[in-house]
């Protein structure tokens, strides 16, 4: 299998680089494009050769049954996915795991790793956790991020010019689409798919074949097609929440990141929130409507109000939905797990204002979800409240 590249999306992220106003953040972005980009590819494209010649157990190494959580951005995806990731046998990627897609690369860290721990006192480990702090700090408190900590797969395509990371260096919702790929032609979205089916096969065989694969995208909305085509035995895990707390959150994680740049013009970023809430519409809806094409694939739907209140009862009927039978040492987990979730308090608010978002039409487009949840009793407090899990 080789490294897939999106060349399409590349040619279209240059041009936009070119376009752009600021003299410092063209030549910036232009040099990430046309140079850290390649050369980024081209490493990971012989790690990638390699890995079927150094490891030859990986040719053997099968994708069974993974399970996929999915849902708009903040509705909990990210609490799901750690609860989850609680049972020992599942498989998840770690962020600096995506970033590395090849099985060599990740023996490698590995090993540095081991070095560090033993001989080297973990001064890497020191200088890596201060270069989090950096990276990550000014979005902590939205969205908690970590080289070792557990991430959304879609960052394996991050170098390949596939991924939605391409939205935070530069907003053109308009011009740039990395939600419609079941909207694709079929031979572009099936090479696309093969290649994520090949990293996570590299990553059963490092964490134990016996694994399942637990994957969290909220951006994977608009791939449920294409995830059952290339998983037929896939799961899904689909979360719902209020989308009067969800869409201002999103909306406020990624003008975060915009504004970070320094060097957006604001009527792009306008134009891009307005892009994305629209966006929004389609990602509570498409799920679902997908799904029903599919009615033998397993599906569990989590409201977002249970996961937070009674953890341990809402992972119990995944389980049950999904069909795994659940070990009591998870099911301990889970009770730890209730037992801290009613200590926690919420810390964040953001409103529909601050994003010029109407409530009624976000009512009006979304009115069949609103009265399955019966979101319209939230709807009390004109200022929803925001948690830390996205």
């Amino acid at each position: 299998m080789i490294y897939y590249f999106d060349f399409a999306i590349w040619f279209k992220l240059v041009r936009l680089a070119a376009r752009e106003s600021n003299p410092d953040a063209r030549r910036g972005l232009l040099k990430l494009l046309l140079w850290t980009v390649p050369l980024r590819a081209t490493f990971h494209t012989l790690c990638f050769f390699l890995d079927g010649i150094l490891f030859p157990g990986l040719w053997f190494t099968r994708v069974k049954a993974p399970v996929f959580v999915i849902g708009h951005a903040r509705s909990g995806t990210t609490l799901a996915h750690r609860l989850l990731c609680g049972d020992e046998r599942f498989s998840a990627f770690r962020y600096y795991e995506l970033l590395l897609p090849s099985l060599l690369q990740k023996k490698l860290v590995r090993l540095v790793a081991w070095l560090d721990r033993h001989l080297f006192g973990r001064r890497i480990e020191q200088r890596l956790q201060a270069w989090e702090k950096r990276k990550f700090g000014p979005t902590q408190h939205i969205h908690k991020m970590g080289l070792t900590i557990p991430e959304e797969d879609d960052l394996i395509y991050q170098a390949s010019c596939a991924s939605g990371f391409w939205m935070t260096k530069l907003p053109y919702m308009g011009e740039l689409d990395f939600f419609h790929i079941d909207q694709r032609p079929a031979a572009s979205r099936r090479r696309m798919m093969r290649f994520y089916k090949e990293c996570v096969r590299r990553q059963l065989y490092l964490n134990g074949s016996e694994r399942i694969h637990l994957s969290k995208n909220p951006t994977w909305c608009g791939r449920v097609e294409s995830l059952i085509e290339a998983f037929p035995d896939a799961r899904f895990v689909v979360l719902y929440r209020n989308p009067y707390e969800t869409i201002p959150s999103l909306l406020k994680l990624l003008n975060v990141g915009w504004k970070l740049q320094g060097n957006m013009a604001p009527e792009r970023i306008r134009e891009s929130t307005r892009v994305m809430t629209d966006l929004s519409y389609e990602t509570y809806l498409y799920p679902e409507e997908a799904l029903r094409r599919h009615p033998t694939v397993p599906c569990a739907i989590i409201d977002y109000r249970q996961l937070t209140t009674q953890p341990k009862a809402t992972i119990e009927k995944v389980y049950a939905d999904l069909g795994i039978e659940m070990t009591p040492a998870y099911r301990a987990f889970l009770e730890a797990e209730e037992a801290r979730a009613k200590r926690h308090e919420t810390e964040h608010r953001y409103s529909l204002a601050e994003f010029g978002l109407d409530d009624k039409e976000i009512r009006q487009r979304l009115a069949p979800l609103f009265e399955q949840f019966h979101w319209d009793a939230d709807a009390a407090s004109p200022t929803p409240q925001e948690t830390p899990h996205a």
